[in-house]
């Protein structure tokens, strides 16, 4: 009494079934898919001879289109529907049994029992009720639609491939979706894995780096501002007491600049940020360097600089003042260097959030000294690039569309440590 289904069509039913939906969608897929069905079993139907008896002459095209109406509750009652398939499906073959041809046809053009929608019913049983319950359905539909008390190679053979077929398809389906769902789980794994790892050798290197610093140089820059210090005060020459307490003064803001670098090279580590955080009690702490001293050694160079600034450079931690002062100094340089003859404009603007830097240059209008031009490394701006992105800024250079040179800069207010970081993402 019912006919099977193309692959074609049940491929159709995992693409539309197998994939959750919203429910407006899953509704409007289950009305098309009783249409369709409907529709088929009309003309399967009327292409046979009429049932005969009390029911009807067309009894079996009744029951046919009372189960396809039965699917539009799948989405809310699968087991409500799938008992009345089943019910239909027995009553059938009770009738064959005890009078044949009540409701279905003698002749019939299609020798199945199973309603030709029990494909799709089978697949929301299986992926909307407990497999035990799933099973149970399944399992009974596949006894009473394959008839093994009379098996027939047209009946049994598509009866089993009506019910166990896409049960199996929709297991292999989820089953294979999980594993992929868990190989992309372990993939991102590995990635995250790998991501840590490689941030951890990155931070045990610059842990390294900054105990080396901070053992070697900051013994090395003490002992020397120390020596500076009492040359100075033993001294009777005024041009050796004026050298010593350069030397003293340049060193002690090398040690200032060395502890911010070791700090922010070593955030995680207590002991070595306290130790960092104050300076050491036999060398006083130097005042933050103003921009304004590069500039103005500058002009008494015979350099023309323009000073523009913006704000209170007050509210800056003395680690980003220092590589305020670092970028500044460094652009300055690369002028001198290599833009002999050119117009210098230094733009500060200070806020509560942070500094931006801007040294423009204009073209040079000569060639530059070949001794200047050629005493760099070239490793300046790369360097400084480094410096500032430690301290969590930014720093663009290039050059301008008039043939200058441009360095922009931007930092945060302070430096942002580990420990910042975290109080920031809590909040």
């Amino acid at each position: 009494m019912s006919d099977v289904t193309t692959p074609g069509l049940r491929t159709t039913l995992r693409e539309h079934l197998g994939t959750r939906v919203g429910p407006k969608h899953e509704l409007a897929t289950l009305l098309s898919l009783a249409v369709i069905f409907g529709a088929l079993d009309v003309a399967i139907c009327l292409n046979s001879h009429p049932t005969t008896g009390w029911a009807g002459p067309r009894a079996d095209l009744i029951l046919q289109l009372l189960v396809d109406v039965s699917v539009l509750g799948l989405r809310r009652f699968p087991k409500t529907v799938a008992s009345i398939a089943l019910a239909v499906t027995t009553a059938t073959v009770l009738a064959d049994a005890l009078a044949p041809g009540l409701l279905s046809p003698e002749d019939p053009a299609s020798p199945l029992i199973l309603p030709r929608i029990t494909p799709v019913i089978v697949i929301f049983l299986v992926r909307r009720t407990p497999q035990r319950v799933a099973f149970g359905f399944v399992g009974a539909l596949a006894v009473v639609g394959s008839a093994p008390w009379a098996p027939s190679w047209t009946l049994t053979p598509v009866g089993l491939l009506s019910t166990i077929g896409p049960a199996a398809v929709v297991l292999y389906l989820d089953a294979r979706r999980q594993l992929l769902q868990e190989l992309r789980d372990r993939a991102e794994r590995a990635e995250r894995e790998t991501h840590l790892l490689a941030e951890q050798a990155r931070f045990e290197e610059r842990r390294r780096l900054a105990a080396e610093m901070h053992d070697v140089l900051t013994h090395g820059l003490s002992l020397m501002v120390l020596h500076a210090g009492a040359l100075g005060i033993s001294s009777k020459e005024p041009e050796v007491r004026k050298a010593a307490e350069e030397i003293r003064a340049r060193g002690a803001m090398a040690l200032d600049e060395l502890r911010d670098l070791v700090g922010v090279l070593n955030t995680t580590s207590a002991d070595v940020s306290e130790r960092m955080a104050s300076p050491s009690p036999s060398v006083p702490s130097q005042p933050t360097p103003d921009p304004a001293t590069l500039v103005e050694e500058s002009v008494s160079a015979g350099i023309p600089v323009e000073l523009d600034v913006e704000g209170e450079r007050s509210q800056m931690s003395p680690t980003i003042a220092r590589t305020v002062h670092r970028v500044v100094q460094e652009a300055l340089t690369n002028a001198r260097k290599h833009a002999a003859g050119a117009e210098i404009r230094v733009k500060l603007r200070y806020r509560p959030d942070g500094v931006g830097i801007r040294v423009i240059n204009t073209r040079p209008s000569r060639q530059p000294d070949a001794v200047l031009a050629g005493s760099g490394s070239g490793l300046g701006l790369s360097s400084l690039r480094h410096r500032v992105e430690l301290v969590g800024g930014t720093l663009q250079a290039g050059s301008t569309p008039d043939g200058g040179f441009r360095i922009a800069a931007d930092l945060p207010a302070y430096v942002p440590t580990t420990e910042t970081r975290q109080k920031s993402a809590h909040r």
